[in-house]
C-alpha cells in the first residue's frame, strides 16, 4: 500500500505540478489513512470499502473541523481515482461520501489602520548593517503580502526574474503552477528596491535566483515567513487584540479593495481562486461599506 501511495505522490509532483507543500498535506492525510486500515486488519487496498471510509471520516471529525475533514475526504478521492485509472482497484470506494456540511467561519482580516501598523513595525534605519538586511527583507514581505494578496508558499518561491518592477507587476505561479500576474503600489515598490539592493550580502555560492533569503543565502521558507509576521505583529502591538499571521494579509488584501468597490471578477482573478464562489466569502465583510451607500442614497434610508 505504501507503494501505491509514493506512486501517487509522484504523479502529483510531476504530471500535476503540485507544490511540495501540497505534497506534504496529501502524504499526511494518506499516511494516517493507511494507519488506519492497517489498524483494521486490511492489507489490500482492494479490500476497502465505503464502510471503511465512513468509519475513518467518523473518527476524524472527533479531532478536526469539518473544512480539514472535508479536505482529507478530498485527497482519498483522488488517491482513489488515480488507483482506479491505473488499474490498482475495481470499485471507487469513495464515490458515495458527501462532503460534511460546513461551518460557516468568517475570514479573519485586519483593519487599515491594524494594516499600517504592522507594515510600519520593520526599522529600515541601519541599512548598511547586518541586522538591516534582514529588516529591509522583512519589510519588503510584508509589504507585498498586502500589496499583491498572494499566499505564502508564493512569496517563498518567488524568484528574482518574476518581478518587473517597471511594471510593479509580479508573475506569480499558484495552486497547480497555475501562472497570474498580480500588482504592486509604490510602497511595496520602494521596499523590494532596498531590499534588492542589500540582498547581495546574503548570497552565497548556492543561492539560486531566489528573491527572498535566509542567513544561510538558500530561500526563505513558508515557515520562516509565519515567523516574521508573528515577530512584527508582536513589535506593533497588533498581537495584542488579534491573531495576526501571513493568509490574514491576504484576506484583508480582499476585503479592503470590495470595501473600496472592486468588484468581484477582479479581485477573483488578483487572489487566483479558481471559482467565485470561494472569492464570495468576503462580501459578506463588505456589509459596513453597503450600508453606507444605502443610507446615502435611499430616499427613504
Amino acid at each position: 500500500m505504501k507503494g501505491a501511495l509514493e506512486q501517487f505522490l509522484t504523479y502529483l509532483r510531476y504530471e500535476k505540478n503540485y507544490s511540495s507543500q501540497t505534497i506534504r498535506a496529501y502524504r499526511r492525510d494518506l499516511t494516517d489513512f493507511l494507519s488506519f486500515l492497517d489498524k483494521n486488519g486490511i492489507n489490500s487496498l482492494n479490500e476497502v470499502k465505503v464502510e471503511h471510509i465512513r468509519l475513518h471520516l467518523v473518527g476524524l471529525m472527533r479531532r478536526y473541523k469539518r473544512r480539514t475533514v472535508s479536505r482529507r475526504l478530498s485527497s482519498l478521492r483522488s488517491f482513489f481515482n488515480f488507483l482506479l485509472k491505473k488499474g490498482v482497484i475495481e470499485k471507487q470506494p469513495t464515490e458515495a461520501i458527501f462532503n460534511p456540511k460546513q461551518e460557516r467561519d468568517l475570514p479573519k482580516f485586519l483593519t487599515v489602520d491594524e494594516t499600517f501598523a504592522l507594515l510600519k513595525a520593520p526599522q529600515t534605519s541601519l541599512k548598511e548593517s547586518r541586522k538591516g538586511v534582514f529588516e529591509l527583507r522583512d519589510k519588503a514581505i510584508l509589504e507585498l503580502l498586502y500589496a499583491t494578496g498572494m499566499r505564502v508558499s508564493e512569496i517563498s518561491g518567488l524568484n528574482m526574474e518574476d518581478v518587473d518592477l517597471g511594471r510593479n507587476s509580479i508573475l506569480v505561479y499558484g495552486k497547480g503552477r497555475k501562472e497570474r500576474l498580480v500588482f504592486f503600489g509604490g510602497p511595496a515598490r520602494q521596499a523590494l528596491i532596498s531590499y534588492i539592493k542589500a540582498r547581495n550580502q546574503l548570497l552565497k555560492h548556492n543561492s539560486g535566483r531566489a528573491l527572498f533569503l535566509n542567513a544561510k543565502g538558500t530561500r526563505l521558507s513558508s515557515r520562516s515567513i509565519h515567523r516574521i509576521v508573528k515577530k512584527y505583529s508582536v513589535l506593533s502591538g497588533v498581537a495584542l487584540y488579534k491573531n495576526v499571521y501571513p493568509h490574514i494579509l491576504r484576506h484583508s488584501f480582499a476585503t479592503h479593495l470590495l470595501n473600496q468597490g472592486a468588484d468581484l471578477i477582479t479581485v477573483q482573478e488578483l487572489l487566483g481562486h479558481a471559482s467565485l464562489a470561494t472569492t464570495q466569502k468576503y462580501t459578506h465583510l463588505t456589509v459596513e461599506r453597503l450600508m453606507a451607500v444605502y443610507d446615502k442614497t435611499h430616499p427613504r434610508s
